[in-house]
C-alpha cells in the first residue's frame, strides 16, 4: 500500500465517535470534499477501552493537523488562552483579529455529550492534494451496524453551513470555530479577513483612503479669525475630550484605495490602515455576496432526487442566496461585527467604545458637544449623521424655545389688561348663556368661564402670530442649516464623490425577493416556458399592491372611529356630570371631560402607535421589495402616514371641527338623534387645543421615547439573562470564567435600524411645528426632551445594542423630504389655526368696523347672539329652568345670527360674511408671504457653504498634481531604462562575431534587462 495512503482499522464500538469529531453519512462527506477546507481540530481522546477509534497512520495525523503548532498551544494550557485572544477579540493565535461573528444553533449529541469543538479554517493552510480526502472520508461503514437516528432538518442547516463557510474560505476569509462556550448549544464562528483581501474589497468599493500627501486647511483671517478663537476658548469646556474632536490645521488628501497605487497611501501600519468598521464591512460585503447553492441536503433517490437536483440547478441559476437568506432559513441565528471591548471595569484597555461611553453615553456630559467623528468612525456614517441632524436639531431649537418663552410671558403680563377676559369674568354683566345639553343641563353665566377665559389669553394674543411666522422661517432656516451641516461633514468624511447609484449597484436582492423569484421560475418551468432572468413585475405583486391599500384605508378609518368614540364620550359624559347635584361637581365638568378624553387619546395612540408599526412591516413585507433600501424607503412612508394620523387626529379634531358644525338653540344637529354635539368654550376652542396638544406631545415623549427605550431593552436582556440561567445550571468553575466578547455581545439587542429613532423625531417635529399658534412652550419641552433623547440613544447604541454594521452615506434620505413636506404644512395649518381656531380676526373685525370708541369694550357682547327660550323644541328645554334663581326669557350663545325679534330670526347674519371674508384673506395673505419669505430664506443662504467648496475644489487640484508629479516620474524612470538599455546594447554591438556567436547568452541577457526591470 502506498505510504500517503491513510490506514483505518475498524475496532467494535458502541458509538460512531473518535475524540470528539462525528463520522458524516457519505453524501455530506463529499460536500465537505467540495469545499477544499482545512480543518484543525483539538482532540481530546478517550481511553480505547471506553471508546471505539479509528486508527490512523502518522500520515495522516499531519493531515487533520495536529502538527507541532497545535501541540504547542496543548502544553501552553497553563497560560489563559482566553487573555492571549482578550477574551474573543482575536483568534486564538492572538495575532489575527476578529472582523465578524456568525452564530448558529446546534444540538447536543444523542448520547447525550455535547460535540464540543474549537476549530479554525484557514485558507492559508490547505492541503496541497486537492483530491485527498479528510481521515474518515469515504470510509464504507461496515452493513449491520445501527445508525443513530438523525434530524435532517438540523444535518440539513449543518450542510449548508459547511458549504457557505467553504465558499468564505475560497473568497480569501480565515474562519475559527467555537463551541466550547458557556451558552450550551450555541456555535460561533469568528471571521478574519487578511491584508489582501480588504485590499482588493477596498478597491472593489471604492473606499476613499487617506494618501500620504497632506495640505492645509485654509484657515480664516483678520477679524473672523479672533472672533473664532474668542468662541473656541469660551467653548472649550464644553467640548469633549476626544482627539477627533480637536480642530485641524491640516487634512490628507483622500483617493479611493487601488492596489496599483498602494504607493499613495500610508502603509507604515497595516493594523490600523483599515480600522475595525471598514474591515466589519468589507467582510459583510464578502458575506452578502458568497452564495449557498445547495438548498437542501438530499436523502431521497429516484424522482425525488431529480427535483431536489431541478432545484438546485434553479438556486445556481437564480444565485445570491448569501447570509441574509441563510439568516432567514435559520441556518445562522445572527451575525453582527464585535464591539471593541469592555466600557466598565477595572483595568479595562483604552478603546473607542470605552471613551464614547465616558464623553458620549453619560447624561453627566449633557451639556457638551457630540464626538461627531468619533461616533462616525465607530458606527460609520449613516448613525453618525442622525446623531449630527438630531444634534443640529436640539441646537436649533434653543432660539425657538426663547421665543416661545418670550411669547407666553408676554401673555401672562397683559392678562390683566385683556379687555374681553376682563368682561367675561366681570359678574356685573349678568350675561345668562344657553345650556350646554338637553333637558339635564340648565342655563349658567359666563362669568363662571372666567379661569378658561384668563388662560386662553396665555395662548391666543398678537403675539401668537408673530411667533407662528417666526416658526415658519425657523423651520426654513433649519433645514438650510442642515444642509451645509451636511456638506461640512461629507467634506471632513471623505464622501464628497461618493454617489448613492454606486451604493445601489451593490444592493443585494432580498432574500425573500430571492425566494419568491426562485417559486416563480419554479411555476413557470413546470409548465414549460422561459424562465431565463425572472423578476418580479407588477402583475406578481398586484395582490399585496391591493391588500397595502386596503389595509391603509382600513387603518385610518379606524383612528377615525376611535377619534369618534372618545367625542361619544365626551358627550356623554358631560351630559352625565351635569346631572351631578353639587356645585363643584357642575361647574368642573368641561375641565375633568376634557382631560379624561385627552388621558385616553393618549394611551390609544401609543398602544396604536406600536400596532401600527408592526402593520407596516408586515403590509411591506409582502409587497417583497427587491432591496433593502427599496424596503426602508416604503416602510418609512407606510409608517409615517399611519403614525401621523394617529398622532394628529384627534389635535386636527378640535382644532377645525369641534363647535363648527353644532347648530343653534331650537335646532341643534344631534349624533344618532340623541348625541348633541360638543360646543367650545366662550373663550374659544384654542385653549382645549393646548391642552390637548401638551398632555399628547409630553405623554408621548415621556412614556413612549423614553420609559420604553430604557425600560423594554432591559426588561428583553433580564429575560434573556433568566432563560439561559434556568436551561443550563453551570458548575462554579464555569461560572467563574470570563465571557469571552462575542459571547457577551451575543446577549445584547439586536440593532433594528434606525427607522423608529428618526418617526420619534419627525412626529416631535410636527407637534413643534404644526399646531405652535396655540402652544408656544412646545419648542421648550422638546428641546428637553432631546438633550435626554441624544443620551439616551447613544447609551443604548454603546452598552445596549449589538453593534451595527456601518453603512456609508451622504445624507439622512428620505426623513429630509418629509421635514421639507412637514414645514410646508405648517404654514397652511398656522395660518387656518390662527384665523379659524383663535379670536385673532373677529377681534381685528370687530376693533376696525364696529368698535365705537376704537377699543375692544363690547367685544364679547357682540359675538354672542340672542335666543328666546320659548323657541325650544318639546324635550329639549331645561328640566330646572329656575336653577339660577330667576326665570330666564333670553339667553346667549355664541355666533353671528339674527335676534329673536327680527324678521329673519336666527338667520346668519352679515357680520359672519364679513369675519369669514376677513379669515380666508388672512389665510391667503399669510400663507403666501410666509412662504415667499422661507423660499427666500432658502435662496440666500448657500447649500454649499464657501470654505468647504474651496477646499474640494483644492483637493481635486491636489490630486491632479500628484497624478502629473507620478505620469513624470514614470517618464523619466523609461527615459533612463532606455538610455541604459541602449548603452548595453552598443557594447555588445562592439564585440566581435566570433566572442558574439560564443556569448550569445550575454546579449540575450543585455536585451532583457528592461524586462527584468
Amino acid at each position: 500500500m502506498d505510504k500517503d495512503e491513510i490506514h483505518l482499522r475498524r475496532l467494535p464500538a458502541p458509538h460512531r465517535e473518535f475524540c470528539g469529531v462525528d463520522f458524516l453519512p457519505e453524501d455530506l462527506n463529499e460536500a465537505l470534499e467540495e469545499t477544499e477546507m482545512r480543518v484543525n481540530k483539538t482532540y481530546s481522546c478517550l481511553p480505547a477501552e471506553e471508546k471505539g477509534i479509528h486508527i490512523i497512520n502518522i500520515r495522516a495525523i499531519e493531515d487533520i493537523g495536529y502538527d507541532q503548532h497545535e501541540s504547542t498551544l496543548l502544553n501552553s494550557l497553563s497560560k489563559n488562552p482566553d487573555a492571549d485572544c482578550k477574551y474573543g477579540l482575536y483568534f486564538r493565535d492572538g495575532k489575527r483579529k476578529v472582523d465578524y461573528i456568525l452564530v448558529y444553533q446546534y444540538k447536543k449529541s444523542s448520547a447525550g455529550r455535547t460535540v464540543t469543538r474549537r476549530a479554525h479554517y484557514d485558507s492559508t493552510a490547505r492541503s496541497t492534494k486537492q483530491g485527498q480526502p479528510l481521515p474518515g472520508k469515504g470510509v464504507q461503514l461496515e452493513t449491520g451496524e445501527s445508525e443513530p437516528h438523525m434530524d435532517y432538518h438540523e444535518d440539513d442547516k449543518r450542510f449548508r453551513r459547511e458549504e457557505y463557510e467553504g465558499n468564505l474560505v475560497e473568497a480569501g476569509l480565515e474562519l475559527e470555530h467555537d463551541e466550547d462556550t458557556k451558552i450550551h448549544g450555541i456555535g460561533f464562528v469568528k471571521i478574519h479577513a487578511p491584508w489582501n483581501v480588504l485590499c482588493r474589497e477596498a478597491e472593489f468599493l471604492k473606499l476613499k483612503m487617506p494618501t500620504k500627501k497632506m495640505y492645509q486647511i485654509s484657515q480664516t483671517h483678520g477679524l473672523l479669525k479672533k472672533i473664532n478663537s474668542v468662541i473656541q476658548k469660551i467653548t472649550e469646556p464644553i467640548q469633549p475630550k476626544v482627539a477627533e474632536h480637536k480642530p485641524q490645521t491640516v487634512k490628507r488628501l483622500s483617493y479611493p484605495f487601488s492596489r496599483e497605487k498602494q504607493h499613495l497611501f500610508d502603509l507604515s501600519d497595516r493594523d490600523s490602515f483599515f480600522d475595525s468598521k471598514t474591515r466589519s464591512t468589507v467582510v459583510y460585503e464578502i458575506l452578502k455576496r458568497t452564495t449557498c447553492t445547495k438548498a437542501k441536503y438530499s436523502m431521497g433517490k429516484g424522482e425525488g432526487r431529480k427535483k431536489e437536483a431541478t432545484l438546485l440547478n434553479k438556486r445556481r441559476k437564480c444565485g445570491k442566496y448569501g447570509i441574509t437568506s441563510l439568516l432567514a432559513n435559520g441556518v445562522y441565528s445572527a451575525a453582527y461585527p464585535l464591539h471593541d471591548g469592555d466600557y466598565e471595569g477595572e483595568n479595562v484597555e483604552p478603546n473607542d467604545r470605552k471613551l464614547l461611553c465616558e464623553e458620549w453615553a453619560s447624561y453627566g456630559v449633557f451639556y457638551k458637544y457630540q464626538p461627531i467623528d468619533l461616533v462616525r468612525k465607530y458606527f460609520g456614517e449613516k448613525i453618525g449623521l442622525y446623531f449630527a441632524w438630531l444634534g443640529v436639531y436640539t441646537q436649533m431649537l434653543i432660539p425657538a424655545s426663547i421665543v416661545g418663552i418670550i411669547v407666553f410671558l408676554y401673555g401672562c403680563a397683559t392678562v390683566d389688561e385683556n379687555i374681553p377676559s376682563m368682561e367675561m369674568c366681570d359678574q356685573r354683566n349678568n350675561i345668562t348663556m344657553c345650556p350646554l345639553c338637553d333637558r339635564t343641563c340648565s342655563y349658567w353665566k359666563m362669568s363662571s368661564a372666567c379661569a378658561t377665559a384668563r388662560a386662553s389669553h396665555l395662548f391666543d394674543n398678537p403675539a401668537t402670530v408673530f411667533f407662528s411666522v417666526f416658526m415658519a422661517l425657523w423651520a426654513a432656516t433649519f433645514m438650510e442649516h442642515w444642509k451645509r451641516k451636511q456638506m461640512r461633514l461629507n467634506y471632513r468624511w471623505d464622501l464628497t464623490g461618493f454617489e448613492e447609484e454606486e451604493e445601489a449597484v451593490k444592493d443585494h436582492p432580498r432574500a425573500e425577493y430571492e425566494a419568491k423569484v426562485l417559486e416563480k421560475s419554479l411555476r413557470k418551468e413546470h409548465k414549460h416556458k422561459e424562465t431565463d432572468k425572472e423578476k418580479l413585475t407588477w402583475k406578481d405583486r398586484f395582490p399585496a399592491y391591493l391588500t397595502n391599500f386596503v389595509g391603509i384605508i382600513f387603518m385610518v378609518g379606524l383612528t377615525f372611529a376611535i377619534v369618534f368614540g372618545v367625542i361619544i364620550y365626551r358627550i356623554s359624559t358631560a351630559a352625565a356630570l351635569a346631572i351631578s347635584s353639587t356645585p363643584s361637581g357642575r361647574s368642573s365638568v368641561r375641565v375633568t371631560v376634557t382631560a379624561t378624553a385627552v388621558i385616553i387619546n393618549l394611551v390609544v395612540i401609543i398602544i396604536l402607535d406600536e400596532v401600527y408599526g408592526c402593520i407596516a412591516r408586515w403590509l411591506t413585507q409582502i409587497e417583497v421589495p427587491k432591496t433593502d433600501k427599496n424596503f426602508e424607503e416604503r416602510l418609512i412612508f407606510k409608517a409615517f402616514l399611519l403614525k401621523f394620523v394617529n398622532a394628529y387626529t384627534p389635535i386636527f379634531y378640535v382644532a377645525f371641527f369641534k363647535g363648527r358644525f353644532v347648530g343653534r338653540p331650537g335646532d341643534y344637529v344631534y349624533i344618532f338623534h340623541s348625541f348633541r354635539m360638543e360646543e367650545c368654550a366662550p373663550g374659544g376652542c384654542l385653549m382645549e387645543l393646548c391642552i390637548q396638544l401638551s398632555i399628547i406631545m409630553l405623554g408621548k415623549q415621556l412614556i413612549q421615547n423614553n420609559l420604553f427605550e430604557i425600560g423594554i431593552p432591559k426588561m428583553k436582556k433580564f429575560i434573556r439573562y433568566m432563560k439561559l440561567k434556568h436551561q443550563h445550571s453551570l458548575d462554579h468553575e464555569e461560572h467563574m470564567k470570563k465571557k469571552q466578547r462575542y459571547e457577551v455581545d451575543y446577549n445584547l439587542e439586536p440593532f433594528a435600524g434606525l427607522t423608529p429613532e428618526y418617526m420619534e423625531m419627525i412626529i416631535q417635529f410636527g407637534f413643534v411645528t404644526l399646531f405652535v399658534a396655540s402652544f408656544p412652550l412646545a419648542p421648550l419641552f422638546a428641546l428637553l426632551n432631546n438633550i435626554i433623547e441624544i443620551r439616551l440613544d447613544a447609551k443604548k447604541f454603546v452598552t445596549e445594542l449589538r453593534r451595527p454594521v456601518a453603512v456609508r452615506a451622504k445624507d439622512i434620505g428620505i426623513w429630509y423630504n418629509i421635514l421639507r413636506g412637514i414645514g410646508k404644512l405648517a404654514v397652511i395649518i398656522n395660518a387656518f389655526v390662527i384665523s379659524f381656531t383663535s379670536d385673532f380676526i373677529p377681534r381685528l373685525v370687530y376693533l376696525y368696523m364696529y368698535s365705537e370708541n376704537g377699543t375692544m369694550h363690547g367685544f364679547v357682547n357682540h359675538t354672542l347672539s340672542s335666543f328666546n327660550v320659548s323657541d325650544f323644541q318639546a324635550g329639549t328645554a331645561p328640566n330646572d329652568p329656575m336653577d339660577l334663581g330667576y326665570e330666564v326669557v333670553i339667553c346667549r350663545y355664541k355666533d353671528y345670527r339674527e335676534p329673536p325679534w327680527s324678521e329673519n330670526k336666527y338667520d346668519i347674519s352679515k357680520d359672519f360674511w364679513a369675519v369669514l371674508a376677513a379669515r380666508l384673506a388672512f389665510v391667503i395673505v399669510f400663507q403666501n408671504l410666509v412662504m415667499f419669505m422661507s423660499e427666500f430664506v432658502d435662496w440666500i443662504i448657500p447649500d454649499i457653504p464657501k470654505d468647504i467648496s474651496q477646499q474640494i475644489h483644492k483637493e481635486k487640484v491636489l490630486m491632479v498634481e500628484v497624478f502629473m508629479r507620478e505620469e513624470q516620474g514614470k517618464l523619466q524612470m523609461l527615459e533612463t531604462w532606455k538610455d541604459k538599455d541602449k548603452k548595453k546594447g552598443e557594447n555588445c554591438n562592439n564585440h566581435s562575431p566570433r566572442l558574439s556567436r560564443s556569448h550569445s547568452g550575454s546579449l540575450s541577457s543585455c536585451h532583457s534587462y528592461p524586462l527584468d526591470v
